[in-house]
């Protein structure tokens, strides 16, 4: 807005009162983000685009590398166990 134009009262509480709807609608979403019941939707979401794709199919390539590293991961492990278990 112009330095130079005086404003009226009316305009000043209108620009108030447009400020506070605003801000009444910004703290409203940023409520409804930070819900727990919201949070939930999104993680399982995520969760499920990481096993299928777009077209609802699962996503072999993953699910056998997650796999793949499940069993890598187990296989250390019973290999430590074993090497300790020795001593």
């Amino acid at each position: 807005m112009s330095d130079t134009k005086a404003r009226t009262a009316e305009q000043i509480e209108a620009d108030i009162a447009a400020t506070r709807e605003r801000l009444a609608s910004t703290v409203d979403e940023l409520v409804d983000r930070a819900s727990p019941k919201a949070v939930l939707e999104r993680q399982v979401e995520q969760a499920k685009s990481q096993v299928f794709d777009e077209n609802g199919q699962l996503r072999t390539q993953k699910i056998v590398a997650v796999a793949g590293a499940v069993v890598g991961v187990v296989g250390v492990l019973l290999v430590i166990r074993r090497l300790v278990g020795r001593r």
